[in-house]
Formats: C-alpha cells, structure tokens, sequence
C-alpha cells in the first residue's frame, strides 16, 4: 500500500514540475462550439447566421495567433463584402452552399508538441439532388493548443482542391492580409 501511496505522489509530482505532461483542458470544447453554431447556420430552419469569427468568439474560442491573423485578414480591401468575413466562403463547409449537416461526429488525437488534432466529419451536401458525392463526408481537421490554460483554435486545415493537401486557414489569412 505505501508502495502505490509513493508511485501516486510521484505522479502528482511529475505532473505539476512538467508543464509538457499536465492534464490538458478539453481540447474538443471549442471545436464542438465551433461545430454547433455551423451546424445552426446550415439547419433548414436557419433565421440569423452566426459568425464563428465574432469577436467575442475570437478571444474566447481562438489563439491570439489566429485572432491576430483574422483581424489582419479583416482589414483587407479584398475582404468579403457582406462584412462577416474576409472570406466568401464558409470556411467549415468550404464552401458556399451546403444543407444540414447530417452523420456528423467530432474526435480527438493525442496531444503532440502542444498540439491536439481534433477532426470533425459531416456530410454537408445531402440535400443537394443531382451533385456527384453528395453523399460524401467533409472532414476537418482543427488544430487546437492551451493558451492561458484553456483549449483554443490555434489553425483549421480544410481540404483543398482534388489533388491538392489540407488548405491552412492561417496561411490563407496571412495571404489575404498581403492581397494575394
């Protein structure tokens, strides 16, 4: 008993001397946010669109990293007219048209350097008669890091054209900040 008594407080130990192995914040609360609220804009019964990028949600859900890069982003001339965005997309659905999302499931990797991947997977163009693999499922992928002892978006990869890798949501923001 003392043996397991010792082990117990050697972990204890360990955990508050190594910041690397402490117990990390729930690296999926701010991606089920995120998810929940695209979820809402695509829902048939949608009234009023939810900026997932609202400043309260950046400070709140987002690394300062990724708010700093949006607000630049935002600045730009090129932004998206309607004023929500500087993007004429939703970056979730990655794209401009999409119906409820259906089967959708969110999981989570082991943290690695810091870092926890948490992938959501929905389909997003069931309703659309007629378009090939409307039954496919999106997947993406979030990148998610503690900042103040919270879990927070630090990137969101989305999946480029056919043939093409995961798409930053970081470095498309830096390139729309310098007009690419």
């Amino acid at each position: 008993m003392k043996k397991i008594a010792v082990l117990f407080a050697g972990l204890i130990a360990a955990l508050s001397v190594a910041p690397g192995l402490s117990l990390a914040a729930d690296a999926t609360a701010p991606v089920k946010e995120i998810i929940d609220d695209t979820k809402k804009n695509w829902a048939s019964d949608a009234s009023d669109w939810i900026d997932i990028f609202e400043e309260s949600r950046l400070v709140r859900l987002y690394s300062k990293d990724f708010g700093d890069k949006y607000r630049a982003a935002a600045k730009n001339p090129a932004a998206d007219e309607d004023g929500i965005s500087p993007f004429d997309y939703d970056v979730i659905v990655n794209g401009q048209d999409a119906c409820p999302l259906q089967d959708l499931s969110i999981g989570s990797g082991q943290p690695v350097n810091g870092t926890t991947e948490v992938t959501a997977k929905f389909k997003a163009a069931t309703c659309m008669e007629g378009t090939p693999n409307s039954d496919a499922f999106t997947t993406v992928r979030f990148e998610v890091i503690e900042e103040n002892e919270k879990a927070v978006i630090d990137d969101i990869m989305v999946q480029g054209e056919e043939g093409q890798g995961p798409i930053s949501l970081k470095e498309a923001m830096v390139q729309i900040a310098n007009g690419e």
